[in-house]
């Protein structure tokens, strides 16, 4: 299913993922009721993203602090590792881990990624560092895992033994990730089209630009003000395409 986002710089025509409906079904029914029309391109940041979706963007005064409306609920997060923030790709906004650990989606908030071209050094580097975190996440989920042990053999002051839990977890918690990194087609994709690979895993993508990607150029390159909103309003309206 595509949608097209028309503004007065142009048309951007986006194919939703059937791989995350959830977030597909949750979006064409925003769309279909015209929840997003006349809402803005409210937060933007040159070589990273643009991000629209917040319904009090709506007729917004200049200099309005925008970014946190949206409908009373969230969406379950759908993050696949073939679905990666390349430029153009359709993605979710959502509160940081520290308040919204499931990285749950906003109802209605969305972005477009932009990013920038990495050459194969960078994204070594980046793959290793991706590597890392995924790591650290799952000893923390081990660890949680274990809470009431581990807070025992504190208890007892039991250093060796902590020792030894906590040597345990890591070695579990390497074994599960493997060599996860950036896959083949990241390295490829990030390195020729570009894109914003230190989000991926983080949010849900669930879809992506086929047409109007100059647009988006255009948008990303605008001049903004307090809080990244663009200086001159850059409205939008939404509809299904048949």
């Amino acid at each position: 299913m595509k949608v097209r986002i028309q503004t007065m710089l142009g048309d951007i025509v986006v194919r939703l993922y059937d791989e995350t409906p959830l977030h597909r079904d949750n979006f064409l029914k925003l769309v279909k009721e015209g929840y997003y029309d006349g809402t803005l391109f409210h937060r933007v940041i040159k070589d990273f993203m643009i991000q629209g979706g917040d319904p009090d963007s709506k007729g917004a005064p200049a200099g309005k602090m925008l970014g946190m409306g949206g409908p009373e609920y969230t969406i379950e997060a759908e993050i696949k590792d073939n679905l990666f923030h390349k430029r153009g790709a359709l993605a979710a906004a959502r509160l940081g881990d520290q308040v919204n650990p499931e990285r749950r989606s906003s109802g209605s908030q969305f972005y477009i990624a932009w990013g920038q071209v990495y050459s194969e050094g960078q994204l070594r580097q980046l793959s290793k560092q991706l590597r890392m975190q995924r790591v650290q996440e799952a000893f923390n989920a081990l660890a949680a895992e274990h809470r009431s042990e581990i807070i025992q053999l504190r208890k007892d002051r039991n250093r060796a033994g902590l020792q030894e839990l906590q040597d345990q977890l890591a070695a579990e918690a390497e074994k599960r990730v493997g060599n996860a990194g950036l896959s083949d087609e990241q390295m490829k994709v990030y390195s020729t089209i570009g894109g914003v690979p230190h989000l991926d895993g983080q949010y849900t993508v669930f879809g992506e630009v086929e047409d109007g990607l100059d647009i988006v150029e255009m948008i990303q390159g605008t001049a903004t003000g307090r809080g990244d909103r663009p200086v001159d309003d850059i409205e939008m309206r939404i509809s299904v395409m048949e």
